[in-house]
Order: structure tokens, then C-alpha cells, then sequence
């Protein structure tokens, strides 16, 4: 959805026309990747990590074509290609440490759709964001659902079923988690049901502000893990407009703006701990924090 709003944020601007097609199964995506390319669309956008393969093959094949793709990148990059990848770890980490700081039982939670680089990546970084307020505060907050050092943790199995979230959510409510981050897409929605109605405990979004794309949650939504694919898609787009595209990796990081944090909740957390964030985030950029394991 974020991604399409880059793209429609580029029908508006950019005078462009654009359309989409969503699939049901992994046997689509070459079909609706050939589909495009008979209607002659100047700029191919694929979303997702499973889409990697299929998009290097289209795009192998067809040279002149010009592809993006979100959530993936490639080594050796494909000249025809720009692959938008997102530091998202180091926001997360961000979001962890306030949840660390937010915390009444001492433990948090977090779960994924699929065991996916592009979930883990969250998931990483919000543990290690933990740790490092338990660190610097003394404190002994406990993250479960994930550890980074084993790369083990829970997975609903998929992005799609909101009973699954509703589930996942209530298994870490019942195991003491009051703030709970879900990295499951549509998933996350059934977890923040779960937490509605639990009471005294907060939801974080991930990809997109979720007071704005979940606002019937919004009095549980601690902040939200930001990955800004709509701009990303829309530079994309005008490059291919300017005639400026070019192949290659977008990296979007705290420094460029392409992933961040959402506004917290006033009162959430204290004035040191906010300050504790401005630190936290030129440290990141400066390279001196470590956001992945």
C-alpha cells in the first residue's frame, strides 16, 4: 500500500498514469510482470522479497526494460534495476529502546510473518534497541518472540490472516509483553485487536504510520517503525521521467530520510529518554551504535 502511494503520488505530480496488480500466488508474478510490459509501461515496480527472482529474469531478458524493486537487492546489481532497500533495523532500533523505556512489566514482544530478511531486519534491530537501554539504564528488560543471537524467534506463516495476529498477539500479552511490535503486514491488525481489548499495553507499527493507516488503534499505537517506499517509488519514477534512471541500490537510511520513527504519544516516555533518541539517532548515522547482529 506504501508503495502504491508512491506510485499514484507520481500519477498526480509527475503527469503519469498508474495501475497495479495484485498477486494471489508466486505463479502470477512473471505473468504480471509480462503483462506490464505489453502495456508498454516505461517503469516496472515489484514489491516484495519474494519478487526477486522472477524481476531479475524479466529484467535479464529484457534489457531495455526499466525495473524497480522494493525489498530486495542484488549482488551483482542488474544495470537495468534499482533495487530500494531500507536500513530499517536502525529505526527499529529507535523503537526499541522506547519500548524498553515505556515498558511497566519489564517484557516486550515482537513476531514476524515469514522468516524473511526484509521481517528479521525489524526484528533485529528492536531487540538490540532493547538491549542497549538495558545497558545504559541498568535495567533487565526481556524481549520475547525473537533473539537476535540464534536468529530464532515466532512466525505467524503469513501476511495475510488477522486471526493469526489476534493469536500471536495474545500469547505474548499472556506472557507478560505490554508492548508488542508485529512484522506481519495485515497480520499486526489482529494483534493490535488483541491489544485494544487487553488494555494497559501498546502496539508499534511498522512500514507506515499507523495512527494514519490504523487510526482506530490510535490510542495503543506507541510509534511506528517508518519505511518511506512511497518516496522512494516516486523518485523512481521521476528519474525514469527525467531520463536519469539509473540501475543499482537505494539504501534508505536515518541520514536520507527513508526510515524514521513516528511521533510518540506525549507522556509516553520521559524528556531524558526523548533526548536519549536525538543521541541515539546521530550515533546510528555516525556509525558508532551497531543496529544489526
Amino acid at each position: 500500500a506504501t508503495a502504491w502511494k508512491g506510485a499514484e503520488d507520481a500519477a498526480t505530480e509527475l503527469g503519469a498514469e498508474a495501475k497495479y496488480l495484485e498477486s494471489q500466488q508466486q505463479t502470477d508474478y512473471e505473468k504480471h510482470i509480462n503483462s506490464f510490459m505489453a502495456d508498454g509501461c516505461d517503469l516496472i515496480v515489484t514489491v516484495g522479497f519474494l519478487l526477486g527472482d522472477a524481476t531479475k529474469a524479466a529484467a535479464e531478458a529484457n534489457p531495455d526494460q526499466k525495473f524497480a524493486i522494493v525489498d530486495y537487492g542484488y549482488d551483482p546489481e542488474i544495470p537495468n534495476v534499482l533495487a530500494l532497500t531500507f536500513q530499517t533495523d536502525q529505526a527499529a532500533f529507535m523503537a526499541g529502546y522506547v519500548a524498553a523505556a515505556a515498558t511497566k512489566t519489564g517484557t516486550v514482544g515482537t513476531f514476524g510473518g515469514l522468516q524473511l530478511p526484509t521481517v528479521t531486519i525489524f526484528m533485529d534491530g528492536f531487540a538490540l534497541g532493547v538491549q542497549y537501554y538495558n545497558e545504559k539504564n541498568g535495567t533487565d528488560v526481556k524481549v520475547i518472540g525473537w533473539d537476535p543471537a540464534t536468529q530464532e524467534g515466532l512466525f505467524a506463516g503469513n501476511f495475510e490472516s488477522t486471526d493469526d495476529g489476534r493469536t500471536l498477539g495474545q500469547t505474548l500479552l499472556d506472557e507478560g509483553a505490554d508492548i508488542i511490535m508485529p512484522v506481519a503486514g495485515p497480520v499486526g491488525l489482529g494483534t493490535a485487536a488483541a491489544v485494544q481489548e487487553h488494555g494497559n499495553a501498546w502496539i508499534i507499527g511498522v512500514d507506515y504510520d499507523w495512527t494514519v493507516s490504523a487510526d482506530q488503534y490510535k490510542d495503543i499505537i506507541l510509534t511506528s517503525v517508518l519505511k518511506a517506499m512511497d518516496l522512494a517509488v516516486f523518485e523512481a519514477s521521476r528519474s525514469v521521467q527525467d531520463d536519469t534512471f539509473a540501475g543499482g541500490t537505494y539504501v534508505g537510511t536515518l541520514e536520507n530520510g527513508g526510515v524514521g520513527i513516528a511521533e510518540l504519544p506525549a507522556g509516553a516516555v520521559s524528556d531524558t529518554v526523548m533526548a536519549d533518541l536525538e543521541t541515539i539517532k546521530a550515533d546510528i548515522i555516525a556509525g558508532t551504535i551497531k543496529t544489526a547482529p
